[in-house]
This record gives structure tokens, sequence and C-alpha cells, in this order.
């Protein structure tokens, strides 16, 4: 092989893929028209180095919240927070772990503390460390409907992500669902350092909850065979607390929605630990409580996109599942994966079907890569809408039986709505009750 010369990450980089066969975590090469340019988010200059950055909140239960941040050495893992700003009369302790990945990077001290109880719907003011430089605050989700979910994929670190953040920003929402590919860090492990610190102001006040893409796994034949390291240190999720063995898949509870988040990247056949845990947890949904079951994956299962066919992520794990969805009269099917936005009906087993789960597809974050503008012609009947334009959704989930979605598109840095619909759910659906 001939020398490869550039910048160290640059060089890292094109090193990795040429170990993992010329593409990155199974992405199939096509033509793109080209993205924003990169970002890399630097450490603040003010910052000690027990100072807390990266820091993002997910939720732990119907009443708990992890609190999760870095610090490049060694501190305290501790959360004190109250109701008003500064003054601080619970905490909560916690535990620090770090990871290395080859030789060239360690991370700094990840910190991991978990509080509460918590009231819904409640602002609360915290500190991580005791660092009394940096005040955070949280909004707790509500226990009750009305809900707003923003949902987005793909992410990456662009110019065009910054405009999505924005957005999601100004809107309001009461909790993020990512379908996977965060941080587009692709082996450069300094990437999700910038990452961290990017998604922070958003992050840190509302709960982001995630699940993994192609772009987490990570593995580089022979030097590096452990999948989602990254990812797994420093997203993690609380799997736990609804019986599943791995941060990969895993479901919650938040006001009257049951939301499960299934792992592409992971075994999925019928045999598979993920398939009998959603088998599991499916019988256990109780739609007195939770009217709503929404799902995410990343891979889509249906895609009129010619970005991402034939993938057995999508396939194949549509061939094991689609039929314990729709038994379970799953409501929506959010997904990543394609760089697009795409809606379909209500369908199941490839056709329209009035008890099958609303899918759509949201992988348009404003990843480097840039958008996937082709698309099967003629359209078939079960897509209702398309566009390869960088964007976010919202779910308003208003009340047991109504919830509307909308489509954001990032026309000209401008927020536009660009796709709207209104669903009924199918636990109130007479036609859909199984006998």
């Amino acid at each position: 092989m001939a020398a490869i010369r550039g910048p160290p990450f640059l060089v890292f980089t094109l090193l990795a893929m040429a170990f993992s066969g010329g593409f990155i975590g199974g992405v199939v090469s096509y033509d793109r028209p080209p993205a924003r340019k990169d970002i890399f988010v630097p450490k603040l200059n003010q910052l000690s180095p027990n100072s807390p950055e990266q820091v993002h909140i997910s939720i732990v239960g119907a009443d708990k919240m992890r609190i999760t941040w870095i610090t490049e050495t060694s501190a305290p893992s501790i959360v004190e927070y109250g109701t008003s700003p500064g003054h601080y009369p619970s905490s909560a302790t916690g535990t620090s772990s770090s990871y290395k990945y080859l030789a060239v990077y360690k991370s700094g001290e990840i910190h991991d503390v978990v509080i509460g109880p918590l009231n819904p719907n409640t602002v609360y003011y915290y500190r991580c460390s005791s660092d009394s430089t940096r005040e955070f605050s949280l909004k707790t989700p509500p226990a009750h409907l009305p809900i707003k979910f923003a949902i987005v994929g793909d992410l990456g670190q662009t110019g065009w992500t910054n405009t999505t953040l924005d957005h999601i920003g100004k809107s309001n929402y009461d909790m993020l669902l990512l379908p996977g590919d965060l941080s587009y860090a692709d082996f450069v492990q300094s990437l999700w350092d910038s990452f961290g610190r990017l998604v922070e102001p958003l992050a840190s006040q509302r709960p982001w909850m995630v699940t993994q893409g192609n772009h987490e796994v990570e593995t580089i034949p022979v030097v590096h065979s452990t999948p989602f390291t990254a990812y797994n240190a420093r997203w993690r999720m609380p799997f736990e607390e609804s019986n599943s063995g791995s941060n990969l898949y895993y479901s919650f509870d938040v006001a009257g929605v049951h939301v499960i988040m299934l792992g592409s990247y992971t075994d999925f056949d019928s045999d598979s630990d993920q398939f009998k845990w959603l088998q599991a947890d499916l019988g256990k949904i109780n739609r007195g409580k939770t009217p709503w079951v929404i799902v995410i994956i990343h891979a889509p299962w249906y895609n009129t996109n010619t970005a991402h066919q034939g993938e057995a992520e999508s396939e194949d794990m549509k061939k094991s599942m689609e039929g314990l969805l729709y038994e379970a009269r799953v409501d929506a099917v959010f997904a990543g994966h394609v760089h697009a936005y795409e809606r379909f009906t209500r369908v199941f087993d490839g056709k329209a079907d009035n008890c099958g789960p609303v899918h759509i597809t949201i992988g348009d974050g404003g990843n480097r890569e840039g958008l996937a503008t082709k698309y099967e012609d003629p359209t078939p009947e079960i897509s209702k809408f398309k566009e390869a334009s960088f964007g976010h959704g919202q779910l308003e989930v208003l009340n047991e039986t109504h919830a509307v979605w909308t489509w954001h598109r990032n026309d000209d840095d401008v927020n536009v709505v660009a796709d709207s619909v209104w669903f009924t759910n199918l636990s109130s659906d007479p036609a859909c009750k199984k006998s």
C-alpha cells in the first residue's frame, strides 16, 4: 500500500476504511450531493480539567433521570440539584468509567449519576462534580398526555446539523428520539467528544433517548473487534429497567406512550435474545396505561429510495419482527439510515393495512454524507410523501386517541412544515381489536 499522508485524523480514517473493506459499518457506496462543511466543537478554553462537559440526560423509569457527563481528569461523580437556580438541596452519587480505542485514544472520565425521584413536568437546576462554574437545567416529561417528541436520525456534525438542532431547540419538545447514527465519528474518537459538546445545549435540558446505527459499530478486523465501544460507554440507556440484557435495545413508558428502541445491528432472528425480549415486552404492554406504542429502528423496513436497498438489517429484520409488531398493533415505526424523508401509509407485509403501523424514515438530520435523492419510479402506492431534504420531525400525542405528525424541512435555514398528518391510534380502532 502506498504511503498515506495528511492530517492524523484523516489518515486514521482512511486506514480504518481500508481494514473494514472499503466502507464504514456496512454503508454501501452511492452518489450523494455534498453536505455543508463539517463542524468540530473544541473544549471551551475556560473549562478546567475537572469541569463537566458533554452533558446529556435520559430518563430512568417513571421518575428518575440519568445525568451523563465527561471530565478530562478524575472528579466526583455527584450531581446536586433543586428547583431553584443556585440552590441544590438534593444530591446523588454514581460511577465513572473510561475506555480505550486502539492505542491512539483514551476517553476522559465518563460519569453516570441517576437522580430522583423527580416531579413530572418540572424544571430542575443542577450541577455536576460540584463544579460551581456551570449550572444546567432540565425539564422532566409530563406524567400524562399530551407530550411532544422531536424525532431525528443521522445527525452528524455539519452546518445542516446546526440548523436542525436550532429548529428542534425552538420547538418546545419534551423528549428527543434518535434512531441511530449520532456523531459520524467513524473511528475518530475525538469526534465523539465534539458531538457531545455540539448537542449539550439541548441534550442537557431534555431527555435524549437513542438507539444505534451502523456508524456506531466502529469495528476494525483484528485490531478492534468489539462493536459499539464508544456508543455503549457514552450513551447508556435504561435497558435494565425493561429487562433487556443489552444497551442496544430497550423500552420505556412516558406519559401515555410505550416506546420501543430496537437494534438493527445486533442479532434479531427468532432465536436471538433481542427477538425473545421484544416478544416478551410487547406481551406486557397495557394499552389502558399506554394507549400509544411506537418503535424506533435504524435501518428502515419500508423504503422507496434507491439508497440502502437489499440490506439484511432492513429485509431480514422485517421478516423476523414485522409480525410481532403487527399483532401488537404498534402505531408507528420511525427509522433513519436513508438520508431523506419518507412517510408510508399504514402497512403490513408490503401492502396497505389499516391495522399496521405507519412507517416513517427520518434519516435527514444533517450528516456529512449528504442527501439520498434518487427514488424508485413509479412510486409504490403505499408511499405517501417523500423528499430528499434535511430536517426533523415532531410527534405530538394529544390524547389517548389522536396525535399529529409534522415534518419540518430545513429550507434555506428556515423551519418549514412540509408534511403533516393526523394519526388515530390502533387501540381505539374497533376494526383492529384482537379477539
